[in-house]
């Protein structure tokens, strides 16, 4: 049996307004390419300076109610010796923790996406948990273009969304399910209202079919907007009607948080 109580109150505390989620999860190699425009040197160290700024920030509590981290910085400790999971704790902000591998090619379809990272997962969650993190996060890509994003890519994706999410919930901690449409391309409004309705809709016959327990999770989504290739200009307001529109009308009503 999971542990519904602990599931909803991490989640409260998660979206408890006015405060948000932030990520400073990217991988060693984004991180490499953000350092070297900006002429950091590419050392375990320097990653471990650059979290320390956000993580030890003064009255960020106020502000932030958890923060995504990536393996390496749950590990890392601050100038002081601290913890940073520990430095996070005392402030009151949840830990999060990326625990997808990133994406791989989708087999027979060209261009499509889907995404690695369930081998061993439940062990890492174990181990994440005993590190201090009460809430995981699980992304895939969906680009538009004239044949995609394929049925068969949305189908395989909610599969392995749900398979994340339920050991996540498992092992108490809140898995935030992250399908997002990419802005690449020129398609308008309408078409990336049109996919990201539909995918929604894939992803929670997923989650549902698994028993995935909707309270105890979030969803982290994208606008419905033009692609950036998009020779038609559109408002922030019509993008945000059209944005609420395609969650009110595809996002069950139990979920937890978006």
């Amino acid at each position: 049996m999971i542990n519904q109580k602990f599931l909803v109150d991490t989640v409260k505390r998660l979206t408890l307004p006015p405060k948000g989620i932030l990520a400073i999860d990217e991988s060693a190699s984004t991180c490499k390419k953000r350092f070297e425009k900006l002429g950091v040197p590419d050392t375990e160290e320097k990653r471990r300076e650059y979290r320390e700024l956000l993580v030890t920030a003064e009255g960020i509590e106020n502000y932030v109610s958890g923060y995504i981290l990536f393996d390496e910085t749950l590990r890392q400790k601050a100038t002081s010796g601290a913890s940073f999971a520990s430095i996070l704790q005392s402030k009151g902000i949840d830990i999060g923790i990326k625990v997808d591998g990133g994406t791989v090619d989708f087999p027979d379809h060209p261009g499509e996406k889907t995404t690695k990272g369930l081998e061993g997962l439940d062990e890492r969650l174990k181990e994440y948990k005993n590190l201090g993190a009460t809430f995981a996060k699980w992304r895939s890509v969906y680009t538009i273009g004239e044949n995609t994003p394929s049925e068969s890519l949305m189908q395989a994706n909610a599969e392995i969304f749900a398979k994340y999410a339920t050991l996540c919930q498992e092992n108490d901690i809140v898995p935030i399910v992250e399908p997002e449409v990419l802005m690449d391309g020129a398609h308008d409004l309408e078409k990336c209202h049109q996919v990201t309705a539909r995918n929604l809709q894939v992803v929670f016959e997923g989650l549902k079919s698994a028993n995935v327990y909707l309270p105890g999770i979030i969803l982290k989504t994208n606008m419905a907007i033009p692609g950036e290739d998009s020779e038609v200009a559109v408002g922030a307001v019509e993008i945000a009607k059209s944005t609420v529109k395609c969650l009110k009308e595809n996002v069950p009503p139990e979920i937890g948080g978006i």
